[in-house]
Order: C-alpha cells, then sequence, then structure tokens
C-alpha cells in the first residue's frame, strides 16, 4: 500500500481541515511575531541533529516555516507539511524550492524512508490521532533516522502557562475525553507515544525560550496569532481576548516598555 491509499474498511481520524482553518486566520501575525518566540527550540533541534548539507529533513506541521529555514541555511534538503495554506504561503515565500504539501499529519504524502530527520514542532499534539501520525513519521524516517517531537515543558515551571489559563474561559467546553495542553509535558508521556507508534525514544531534554515582545500592541498580534487563540475569538469576541492577553501580561512589564514571559520547550529525540 503506498502512503496515500487508506483501506476501505478503516476509519481514520485527521486534523487537518478544522486546524487549518484557526491556525492559518492570522499567519502574517504568526509569522511575523510569534513563531520566533519557539526559535530557541528549532535551533536545539537542529544542532542536536547536526543537520547539515547532507541532511533530508521533514518539518511536520512546518507552519510559516522558520524552523526549516534554518535547516536550509545549514545546507539541509528540507521539505514540509501543514494544514494551513495561509501558513504554507508564508513558508513558499521564504522557501521557493522546498517540496511543501498542505495536507494532514496522520496521512504524509511522501515515500517510506525518505529523511534522515523527521521534525515535529509544537504539531503532533494537534493531530487528531497522534499515534498515527507518529508511525507516518517513522515511515519516512530512513532506518536509524531521528525523529524529534517537541512539546510544552512541564507548566509549574513557566511563565506562559498564565496565559493558556486565560484562554480557557473564552474558549468552548473540551470534550470530557479530551487531553489537556500539557497532557504530553508529563515525565514518560513523550516516550511512551513515541513507542507506541515504533520509535526508539533515545533522549528527553528542555529547551528554554522566553517570549519577547517590544511593546503591548505587538504582544497583543503575537499572542492573538495561534490557532488556538483566534479559536477564543471566534468564541468570545476579539474584545475579550485582547483584555484576556493585556491582563495576563501585566506582570511581565519590563522597565523599557517590553515584555518578557518565561517559556519551556520539552523535546524527544527518537529513532525510527
Amino acid at each position: 500500500m503506498t502512503a496515500l491509499e487508506t483501506p476501505k474498511t478503516e476509519i481514520r481520524a485527521f486534523s487537518g481541515e478544522a486546524n487549518g482553518q484557526i491556525w492559518g486566520a492570522r499567519a502574517a501575525d504568526w509569522a511575523s511575531i510569534q513563531e520566533a518566540q519557539c526559535a530557541a527550540g528549532y535551533h536545539a533541534v537542529i544542532d542536536k541533529a547536526s543537520v547539515g548539507s547532507t541532511t533530508r529533513l521533514l518539518d511536520a506541521g512546518c507552519g510559516a516555516g522558520m524552523a526549516m529555514q534554518l535547516a536550509a541555511e545549514l545546507g539541509a534538503d528540507v521539505a514540509g507539511i501543514d494544514a494551513s495554506a495561509g501558513l504554507l504561503e508564508v513558508a513558499c515565500d521564504r522557501l521557493p524550492n522546498a517540496r511543501l504539501e498542505n495536507g494532514d499529519l496522520e496521512i504524509l504524502p511522501f515515500e517510506d524512508d525518505s529523511f534522515d530527520v523527521v521534525t515535529g514542532f509544537n504539531a503532533f499534539q494537534f493531530a487528531a490521532d497522534p499515534v498515527a501520525a507518529l508511525k507516518e513519521a517513522r515511515r519516512v524516517a530512513k532506518p536509524g533516522g531521528k525523529v524529534f517531537i517537541m512539546t510544552w515543558g512541564e507548566p509549574g515551571s513557566m511563565e506562559v502557562t498564565a496565559f493558556i489559563a486565560a484562554l480557557k474561559p473564552l474558549l468552548p467546553p473540551m470534550p470530557a475525553n479530551a487531553s489537556g495542553p500539557f497532557a504530553l509535558s508529563e515525565p514518560g508521556k513523550l516516550e511512551e507515544l513515541a513507542s507506541s507508534a515504533g520509535l526508539t525514544p533515545l533522549e528527553v531534554f528542555d529547551v528554554d525560550s522566553p517570549w519577547t515582545y517590544p511593546d503591548l500592541a505587538t504582544a497583543l498580534k503575537g499572542l492573538g496569532s495561534s490557532g488556538v487563540a483566534f479559536k477564543a475569538a471566534e468564541t468570545s469576541g476579539q474584545a475579550a481576548l485582547d483584555a484576556a492577553h493585556e491582563a495576563a501580561i501585566a506582570p511581565f512589564a519590563q522597565p523599557d516598555g517590553g515584555y518578557r514571559i518565561g517559556a519551556t520547550f520539552r523535546v524527544l529525540m527518537a529513532e525510527a
């Protein structure tokens, strides 16, 4: 069976349509402000994977393409897939020669054993079926290739948790069986997920990645550009979203008028 075929008797869950709509709604703000708040994580993974001129790298859930751009600057041959056409449009401008696909993480349109490195920066946890998505990552990785999963750090250790809490009252109620935003941040959870997909967990490491903004207006645009924030604005109104963010960010004001908020990402390196 090829990567694009699904058995008629198998029911598959896909995440692309819903995620693509909300994450692409404010693509320009995400690409110009918020994406860079994750850059420390991108650099850490690229360094850990020893990305260079002989590397073929796939970024699953590539968004606006910053991680791929950093890898390409080191000479890597990069490809990406994302559910958001709006974010992919930015990625195409940044990387006009890369293969970029609009689609689902649960069914990757790439050949078996194609990539030395597969990355998922805050991506696999948004899949409707994270295990299926990681099985696809394992399939397209070369034997012995590395698969990286990045998610939030432990909530008790970082200031960004305040912003996630601020959005909760503005969002529709979560289903009773839904996983929270920190479900994979608990010790052992990333390893458990990777093992369920047939990957071999190798190492878990945390990356400090503080969020910084020069002023309140920029902060509100950046914080409001995520898919979750857009959903909150859709549900409760933009004024309510801005008010919640402004209240949450107030304790992090700096003497120069900017803002600095502590954030940590947790990364698993696994082997295909």
